[in-house]
């Protein structure tokens, strides 16, 4: 028989300690919505940011979450919340709580169960929103114990190799990644592409805007291109094959840790390489993300930094590395002492 649980649906916004910029938008917070699921003796935690150019907003995630709410109180398990709900936020949110509230209840951490390496302290990039030159230079040397970073560009062709010029000049040292957020047409990477071979760069990530992947077919870059924006779910991995070098998965895209985890193993089956984003959140966010990026070449996930507060206890950054102390959440249950 299935214990009956209790279901609580929060929205919170996270305030950022400073405005973000990306091509087109503008960030002051982040929107986010946590599921929490409790059988009487243990506890599980989601929660999600959504996709914002996708209209997957909080008010979308909750009444997502609406329709399943009944389904999850009488014991819906993942497979089950896969069927029920397309991919977006509100199944991350689910989906991550259900995979705490499973390990809670198994006795063994969210790791372990899911068949993922035992966890180790990643290199993770730390991002530097589009900016002037001089004010993304200045940021760089502010991220002094960094070791990766990733610039965000606007598809502002000058203005962008300025900005990565002005970066790489600050942080020679520093492995760099720049993030398009389909910002380019294909007529203008053959110069973006130049200048990022120039100054040393390791990854292009989504220069192109989604649906227009085709224009990739027959491109020779010597710089590794990375899909985003282009590559949302399982079914999207295959047609990156030819086009793409790197899948970035994020489990507010894709859905959850259990469809994330199915991308980074078709992706290595296909040859591609496999990257961890966020979509910003705090740090029960990039907890499950933290642990799939056990799988990953790339690790972005930097997400609470960017918030004027985080969650106590919460993802330690030291030396460019991210950590994720069990107790932040995934851990076994501690007790055997009733949820409060």
């Amino acid at each position: 028989m299935v214990m009956r649980r209790s279901l609580d649906i929060a929205v919170e916004r996270l305030p950022f300690a400073k405005p973000f910029r990306i091509s087109g938008h503008v960030f002051t917070e982040s929107p986010v919505v946590v599921v929490t699921l409790r059988d009487g003796l243990h506890t599980g935690r989601g929660e999600a940011s959504g996709v914002y150019y996708l209209g997957d907003d909080d008010a979308a995630m909750t009444a997502a979450l609406a329709t399943v709410a009944d389904g999850l109180r009488g014991g819906m398990n993942r497979a089950e919340l896969h069927q029920a709900l397309p991919p977006g936020g509100a199944r991350n949110a689910a989906d991550c709580a259900l995979w705490e509230l499973d390990a809670k209840r198994e006795g063994v951490p969210v790791w372990k169960l899911a068949g993922l390496p035992e966890p180790r302290p990643l290199l993770t990039t730390f991002t530097l929103g589009a900016d002037d030159p001089a004010v993304m230079a200045e940021g760089a040397r502010g991220y002094a114990n960094a070791r990766a970073l990733k610039l965000k560009l606007t598809g502002d062709l000058d203005l962008d190799i300025a900005r990565v010029r002005a970066v790489r000049a600050e942080r020679p040292e520093c492995w760099i990644g720049v993030d398009a957020n389909q910002g380019f047409e294909i007529g203008e990477l053959e110069p973006l592409i130049a200048a990022l071979v120039d100054c040393g760069i390791a990854l292009l990530e989504q220069p192109l805007a989604r649906g227009r992947e085709a224009d990739l077919d027959g491109f020779k870059s010597p710089i590794p291109i990375a899909a985003d924006e282009s590559a949302l779910t399982l079914a999207d991995v295959d047609g990156l094959v030819g086009r793409f070098d790197t899948v970035n998965i994020k489990l507010d895209k894709c859905g959850g840790l259990t469809e994330a985890i199915a991308i980074a193993r078709r992706a290595r089956t296909l040859g591609l390489d496999v990257m961890v984003g966020n979509m910003v959140g705090s740090s029960w966010a990039m907890a499950p993300a933290w642990l799939l990026g056990q799988l990953c070449d790339v690790v972005d996930l930097d997400g609470p930094t960017f918030l004027a507060t985080d969650r106590v206890p919460g993802i330690v950054y030291r030396d460019g590395m991210i950590d994720c102390p069990e107790a932040v959440w995934g851990q076994r249950a501690l007790s055997a002492t009733p949820a409060t």
